[in-house]
């Protein structure tokens, strides 16, 4: 059987690895084809680099200014002639990106079956997330089997009419690819080389302990992610405003923020925070690091302050609590088990509830030490396993 794997973004690629590496393990039942769209380019090759995979197909759209109409039209028509060429018996989408969208509508028009991973995450407001709420929704309309992560998603795809029997909970496979980095980062050579990294290239010392009983100066590191388009403007400048009353309030605290390549995120944060960064000494803003790295960085966080979704079902496997500057999440699970808190994008309450972590063990505690509804690891094997039992 041909499976056609397709993704377009750094976060798809993470989660997408090791589901072409389950299939390819299963290769005399499988032969597993990779396209890329590079909805978004550098940030997807490095995780391409990481994990050794090379796309027989990348149509590398991506280009300066691009807007969703852009991302759509050339996914869409690129991929027409990859489908028409392969004529895969399946084709496999992740999450909420454009490209899963035009992927699925592509594949669609052609009557190719299309397996949907991660399927089933609602806010069900339309425009929050924005895309990525009706792109998640709309692959899952044109969808024939939906690998949902968790059962309050395969509960809302019940709620759609989508056939049971056409839903499988399967955990999510950022847990796979999370554990399979932090395995290889317990070597002590592999952590003081990148402990070397970020000392040279960053001149930023990370903490070597990061439990809540740690009190020596310089010990809590905070790491922060910021992307989202529903928080352009305003909301971006709460941030950025809350991220600066952070650091004057805690001078031993290190807030470390990895800033995405989007203006209308570097404008707002260099334009706040680029200062901050020269007169405090504990803001230290950086370039998008690859994807090892950045585990490396939540390895060693005291807590973590995002808008991604990702890090909400990564951190809590690392004990980290996270804080969600966004107002909705698709991702309720986390906040249910106590490991995660919505605090929306207000200065006020996302520095309110950053100083109740670092100064109240108890709280912080409750969070860190409660357990990760997202997954065990498994679930690119569950996967592949369910594949072979409705493709054969």
């Amino acid at each position: 059987m041909k499976v056609l794997v397709v993704f377009g973004t750094r976060p798809e690629a993470i989660k997408m690895s090791p589901v072409i590496q389950a299939l390819k393990d299963r290769n005399s039942m499988f032969e597993t084809r990779v396209c890329v769209t590079a909805q978004h380019r550098e940030m997807l090759d490095q995780v391409l680099n990481l994990f050794g995979i090379t796309p027989n197909y990348d149509l590398d759209i991506m280009t300066g200014e691009q807007d969703l109409f852009d991302v759509t039209t050339k996914a869409l028509n690129g991929l027409k002639a990859v489908l028409l060429k392969e004529r895969p018996d399946i084709v496999l989408v992740q999450g909420d990106t454009t490209t899963s969208f035009a992927t699925s509508l592509a594949a669609f028009y052609l009557k190719i079956p299309v397996g949907h991973i991660e399927a089933g995450l609602r806010t069900y407001n339309k425009y929050n997330p924005f895309p990525e709420e009706k792109n998640r929704h709309l692959t899952g309309m044109l969808a024939d089997y939906h690998f949902a992560p968790t059962k309050w998603a395969k509960n809302n795809l019940l709620k759609e009419n989508i056939p049971e029997e056409k839903i499988w909970v399967t955990g999510n496979t950022v847990i796979d690819t999370l554990m399979k980095v932090v395995s290889y980062q317990k070597s002590v050579v592999r952590q003081n080389e990148l402990n070397k990294y970020f000392r040279e290239k960053w001149n930023l010392t990370l903490p070597t302990n990061t439990e809540a009983d740690t009190n020596t100066d310089n010990s809590k590191l905070i790491l922060v992610t910021g992307h989202r388009r529903e928080s352009f403007g305003e909301s971006f400048k709460n941030i950025c405003l809350a991220l600066k009353e952070i650091a004057q309030n805690n001078p031993d605290v290190t807030i470390v923020y990895p800033v995405h390549l989007n203006p209308n995120v570097q404008e707002p944060v260099y334009e706040i925070l680029a200062s901050n960064q020269t007169n405090q000494k504990n803001i230290f803003l950086i370039t998008p690091t690859d994807y090892e790295r950045f585990v490396y960085l939540m390895s060693k966080s005291y807590l973590i302050l995002t808008d991604s979704g990702g890090i909400q079902e990564e951190a809590p496997s690392l004990g980290k609590p996270v804080l969600v500057m966004r107002n909705v999440t698709e991702r309720p699970e986390g906040i249910k088990a106590g490991v995660v808190k919505l605090v929306g994008t207000d200065k006020e309450r996302i520095v309110a509830e950053t100083e109740i972590l670092l100064d109240d063990k108890k709280a912080y505690e409750r969070m860190a030490q409660a357990s990760n509804p997202y997954g065990d690891g498994k679930a690119a094997e569950r996967i592949v396993d369910i594949l072979e039992e409705v493709l054969f």
